[in-house]
């Protein structure tokens, strides 16, 4: 084991149930999952897995696509917005 990570709760402080864990070499952590995957502590069982890539982050808009045709509006004062468009 290289290192331990315990991730905690930004309201409380207390622990948010999870931990991540590095190994020193890929067979190491085989063997640790083999051995701790559904090992039951103080009447839980844990789940131990490899962890994966992390998955695309949401965009500030949630990931959905605005409606058909819409344009955000310009930026800038109103009176360029009326210069504009007085002056084809």
């Amino acid at each position: 084991m290289s290192d331990v990570s315990i991730p905690r709760s930004h309201e409380d402080g207390r622990p948010r149930g999870f931990a991540f864990v590095e190994m020193a070499s890929a067979e190491a952590a085989q063997t640790a999952v083999d051995r701790f995957n559904g090992y039951e502590l103080d009447g839980r069982a844990l789940r131990v897995n490899e962890a994966g890539q992390p998955g695309p982050r949401a965009r500030f808009d949630g990931g959905r696509p605005g409606p058909p045709g819409f344009r955000p509006r310009r930026k800038g004062s109103r009176r360029n917005v009326r210069a504009r468009k007085r002056g084809f």
